[in-house]
């Protein structure tokens, strides 16, 4: 058993939440991976226990569905040994708003939303009352460009870049690191199972180097992380227009724009 904190990580049976199993496991991490195949996760946990010897837990569940989402907030609450979350598990819907099932709006909703929200809840006191602890929770740019479209899909990540920023101010000075990764379009398979060939998209990066970039932000200790920006002062200049709001917003009265001409 290693006596570095153990690494939960959803989503984990491909794609970005397969590559943090695997950079994690050869840091010398303990790991439960969490999704819903099976076979995949076994695959990749046995290929990671030849390589690395670290110690891994499968933990099969699909997180849209509550008894399923439960069990790992269970394992979050109660395994000390656990002290990195990673929120990866997420999907995507294609097509316009006005053309999209509501049973599958809410079903991606619940996975993009609820289901981070709620296994952060479930291991966020545990992390503060042992002031360490970290929760990697993966965005997207989607979440603050909605001229690309993607209604729901973006609303949902704009959830997470919120709730990460809020757990950051919270939990920070408590000792907890929060980090939010906001990807491009990166090569998984959330683009098929979409119906999307990702080899239509004009720039797409490659998992491994997303997660790879990610990880320097996290041992930076980065609140945000943008691996596809350039130019890290355009976020900073974003956020700065952001904060310089926050004076004007408590008013007794409208805005002087807002009130009727006598």
């Amino acid at each position: 058993m290693s006596s570095k904190p153990a690494i939960l990580i959803t989503g984990a049976s491909s794609g970005i939440g397969a590559v943090y199993a695997d950079r994690f496991a050869h840091r010398g991490h303990d790991l439960v991976l969490v999704a819903r195949d099976g076979a995949r996760l076994g695959t990749l946990a046995e290929r990671l226990r030849r390589e690395t010897g670290v110690a891994i837990d499968i933990l099969l569940a699909d997180l849209t569905r509550p008894a399923d989402l439960a069990a790992v907030e269970t394992r979050l609450r109660t395994d000390t040994r656990i002290g990195v979350l990673v929120n990866n598990a997420g999907a995507a819907l294609t097509g316009s708003f006005v053309g999209q099932d509501p049973e599958q709006v809410g079903a991606l909703i619940a996975l993009n939303t609820t289901a981070p929200a709620r296994l952060a809840a479930a291991v966020a006191p545990r992390f503060a009352e042992a002031g360490e602890g970290a929760i990697i929770n993966i965005g997207s740019v989607v979440g603050f460009v909605p001229e690309f479209g993607m209604a729901v899909y973006g609303a949902t990540k704009a959830f997470v870049q919120y709730l990460s920023a809020a757990l950051h101010a919270e939990l920070g000075p408590k000792g907890v690191y929060v980090q939010a990764v906001l990807p491009a379009a990166t090569r998984t398979e959330i683009w098929d199972r979409a119906g999307i060939d990702v080899n239509s998209l004009p720039a797409v990066m490659e998992t491994s180097a997303l997660v790879d970039a990610a990880l320097v932000g996290f041992d930076r200790r980065e609140p945000v992380t943008i691996p596809p920006l350039p130019d890290a002062e355009q976020w900073d200049a974003y956020d700065r227009a952001r904060s310089a709001m926050i004076p004007n917003l408590g008013q007794t009265q409208p805005a002087e724009r807002y009130r009727a001409a006598n």
